[in-house]
């Protein structure tokens, strides 16, 4: 009895492989954005598996770009020397002692620690920050008129340097610290990071890992999540308030990539073990998926 069951397991794992493979044929060589960033990112089982996904989708001919954040890092660091730091609407007032811990946290121990996840994987991998070959170009941002310090809003996107990774069959691991004309560090919102580097390189697929499941149409009633949703519908779910808060910017940026040549958008929970692998290699898939409306053009 015992040797039966083994046997339909393994035949239940097979057809797993069997279900995956016309996913694994499509989506081969494309380029994939992936933001990692939530929670989530300190429980190690979960940093664990997510990396686990990650190497298998390089293994399998993905071509992975993985976009971190850090926040939390940030603010213990800070704590620890004593710097004190407020929020408005969200974003960190980041004075000159305030970017030096950034960039310090983000570009070194954060993006570190996950290129030598990926290397204990025996994925190679390369750690970099938007400084880097000049890939991001930032000016100052401003809320509502007001001076948050150094937080930037991206105005260009240079992929050569991502470009010339990917080719070499390495996975870049991006920290979100961009520079203005004058070499000045800026620190960006890892959102907006991912969103920009799918749109220039119109990516196949950017992916939102994320502390929640997707969009719902009742926050409180979890069988209500939207699983597909076209790129004309957001407007219309906006107004009526089912697209809210911090989810707004994140469906914006997400239609306007889509706009710009990504094949489609997905927002997973992080915490859910293997969403990455379930989305991608599943029929099934989880969380939202958000594509282009049909009939709609690319915009140039």
């Amino acid at each position: 009895m015992e040797d039966t069951q083994t046997v339909h397991e393994y035949i239940e794992k097979a057809n797993i492989l069997i279900e995956a493979l016309p996913y694994i044929k499509q989506f081969r060589k494309k380029t994939i954005v992936i933001k990692y960033g939530g929670s989530f990112m300190y429980d190690t089982a979960i940093k664990k598996c997510i990396m686990d996904d990650i190497a298998l989708m390089k293994l399998v001919g993905l071509r992975p770009i993985i976009v971190h954040g850090g926040g939390k890092d940030i603010s213990a660091f800070l704590n620890d020397l004593d710097i004190q730091t407020e929020f408005i609407d969200g974003l960190r007032v980041t004075n000159e002692s305030v970017i030096e811990v950034a960039e310090m946290v983000l570009a070194g121990k954060i993006n570190k620690e996950i290129v030598q996840l990926l290397q204990d994987r025996d994925i190679a991998a390369v750690g970099i920050s938007g400084k880097d070959g000049g890939m991001l170009k930032v000016k100052k941002k401003f809320i509502n008129g007001l001076d948050i310090g150094f937080v930037g809003d991206i105005v260009k996107v240079d992929d050569t340097l991502l470009s010339t990774l990917l080719k070499n069959d390495y996975i870049p691991v991006i920290a979100p610290i961009g520079s203005d004309k004058r070499g000045q560090s800026y620190n960006i919102n890892a959102d907006h990071v991912a969103y920009a580097i799918a749109k220039s390189l119109r990516a196949e697929k950017l992916i939102y890992l994320t502390d929640t499941d997707g969009v719902y149409v009742d926050p409180k009633d979890p069988t209500s999540i939207i699983r597909r949703l076209v790129t004309d519908d957001v407007p219309k779910l906006i107004e009526e308030g089912i697209i809210s808060g911090g989810m707004i910017p994140k469906v914006e940026n997400s239609v306007d990539a889509i706009n710009a040549g990504v094949n489609s958008v997905h927002i997973l929970d992080g915490k859910l073990e293997h969403s990455l692998l379930l989305e991608l290699f599943t029929s099934m898939g989880c969380g939202t998926m958000i594509r282009r409306a049909p009939g709609s053009e690319i915009l140039k």
